[in-house]
């Protein structure tokens, strides 16, 4: 059983920075893409940012700039550093990886909450 942890949310001011990590574990062979999505209140979740098993990244327009995504692949981990973060950075962040287990699947972590208000 694979399971992904999050870790990282929490209230931060606005122009204040956050780092997210999200941790898989159990039977994994590989991890291919790595992903975070956020859903603010009322919207659709969204695109944050994602970084490929070569290390390729991508950034929603929203963010480019001021967030930065990485992964250590030993630990299994991927990291979102959140910089200049303003109120409508206000969102519940998910990872989400695409992992070679007995098949290959998408895996979500549980969501973690980020408020960014004075």
């Amino acid at each position: 059983q694979v399971q992904l942890v999050e870790s990282g949310g929490g209230l931060v001011q606005p122009g204040g920075s956050l780092r997210l990590s999200c941790a898989a574990s159990g039977r994994i062979f590989s991890i291919d893409s790595m992903d975070w999505y956020r859903q603010a209140p009322g919207k659709q979740r969204e695109l944050v940012a994602t970084i490929t098993s070569g290390g390729s990244t991508n950034y929603g327009d929203s963010v480019k700039g001021r967030f930065s995504i990485s992964r250590d692949n030993a630990k299994n981990t991927v990291y979102l550093q959140m910089n200049s973060l303003t109120p409508e950075d206000t969102a519940v962040y998910y990872c989400k990886m695409k992992i070679y287990s007995r098949v290959r699947a998408d895996y979500w972590g549980q969501g973690t909450q980020v408020t960014v208000s004075s």
